[in-house]
């Protein structure tokens, strides 16, 4: 292992896998492993299991800002989403233009019902996108590999593409 990017989620690392594979990377052939944790607070529980794996490895992670201090405490390289993964992905596509990937997926009805909820009305269109993608197992996952896919990469949102500049 040459470089080890640590990320909170499955999501995470299927985002960043997906994006390097779109830019022509192969990170397994660069030496290049994405580590989901189960959550950021696992961030020293895992590098006190792995540490010894890593000397002289290149360490890095993604993660959302309010979890940020988990990261900053335990590594020095590490790439920051505003509020999380999903609100880049979306803030880079656009409103619009995320609507259109879900309805490609036939979950647009499923989104509109959602939206309809009273707990949802209150919202911006943007905070319902994301709410959306954490209502059903295995959306958050799916949603990163397809909104990745839908990325023009003149677009990417900044913490993915300065992570994958950076390893």
């Amino acid at each position: 292992m040459n470089t080890v990017v640590l990320v909170e989620g499955v999501s995470d690392e299927i985002a960043v896998e997906t994006l390097a594979a779109r830019t022509g990377r192969e990170l397994e052939a660069e030496g290049v492993s994405v580590i989901p944790m189960g959550g950021a607070t696992n961030i020293r529980r895992l590098l006190d299991q792995i540490g010894p794996s890593l000397v002289g490895s290149k360490l890095a992670g993604l993660c959302d800002e309010r979890e940020a201090r988990y990261f900053r405490d335990a590594i020095d390289d590490v790439f920051v989403c505003v509020a999380d993964l999903e609100d880049e992905l979306i803030r880079a596509l656009g409103v619009a233009a995320v609507e259109q990937v879900i309805d490609a997926q036939g979950e647009l009805g499923s989104l509109r019902i959602m939206q309809r909820q009273p707990d949802q009305r209150a919202r911006t269109l943007s905070q319902q996108l994301r709410r959306f993608m954490g209502t059903r197992s295995g959306r958050k996952m799916h949603y990163a590999r397809v909104l990745v896919e839908a990325l023009d990469l003149d677009r990417v949102p900044p913490p993915l593409d300065r992570l994958l500049a950076h390893i």
